[in-house]
C-alpha cells in the first residue's frame, strides 16, 4: 500500500466536496474491497453479523461447490478460497475474533466432512488443513484474551486429535502439537 505523501495530502484538503465525491465514487466503482469496505464503515444497516454471515455463506459454498477431477485438488482449492475470503473479511471489519470464528466454522466443515480425503495420496489437502489450524491456534494466543483460550480449547483439542492421527502426520515440515496450551 502507497504512503500518501504531504503533496497529496494537500492536494486533497483543496478539492471541493462534489469533486472529492467523484473521486471517492470512481475509486468504490473500481474495487469491490474498497465499496464494502465503505459500506460497511457508512451504512448503518451493513452490521458485523450480517458480513459474517454472508462471509459463511461464501465460504460452505465453496467447500460444498466442487468441481475438478480430483476430489483432494478441489477441496484444497476451496480451502484455499475460503481462507483468501475470511482475510478480506478482516480486511473489511478489522475484527480479530470474527475472523477466528470463521476460521473455526471452516476447520468444523473440514472435520465433519472431509477428513477422509487425508489419507489421499496428495498430502496438500492434510497440509493446508493442518497449516490452517496452527495459524488458528497462534491468531488465539496473539490477539485475544486468555479468558477466550478455554473456549477454543476443545475443538482445537478435538482438530489437533484427528491430525496427529493420521499417517500423514509424521511427514509435516512442521511440528503439531498434541494440544492447544491455555495458559
Amino acid at each position: 500500500m502507497p504512503v500518501p505523501s504531504a503533496d497529496f495530502k494537500k492536494a486533497i484538503k483543496q478539492l471541493s466536496d462534489k469533486e472529492k465525491e467523484t473521486l471517492l465514487l470512481r475509486a468504490v466503482r473500481r474495487d469491490a474491497e474498497l465499496y464494502d469496505l465503505f459500506s460497511y464503515e457508512l451504512l448503518p444497516d451493513i452490521t458485523l453479523e450480517q458480513l459474517t454471515t454472508e462471509t459463511s455463506e461464501k465460504i460452505h459454498d465453496l467447500m460444498y461447490g466442487l468441481t475438478g477431477r480430483n476430489l483432494t485438488k478441489s477441496i484444497t482449492r476451496s480451502l484455499r478460497k475460503s481462507t483468501k475470503e475470511i482475510a478480506r473479511f478482516k480486511r473489511i471489519t478489522k475484527d480479530v475474533k470474527a475472523e477466528i470464528d470463521l476460521h473455526i466454522y471452516l476447520l468444523r466443515l473440514i472435520f465433519d466432512n472431509f477428513t477422509g480425503q487425508f489419507e489421499s495420496r496428495f498430502k496438500s489437502f492434510f497440509v493446508a488443513t493442518a497449516r490452517l489450524v496452527l495459524r488458528t491456534m497462534q491468531l488465539i494466543r496473539k490477539n485475544l484474551h486468555e479468558d477466550y483460550h478455554i473456549e477454543y480449547k476443545t475443538d482445537l483439542d478435538d482438530f489437533l486429535q484427528q491430525l496427529n492421527s493420521r499417517s500423514k502426520s509424521n511427514q509435516l515440515s512442521f511440528t503439531l502439537p498434541q494440544t492447544f496450551e491455555v495458559d
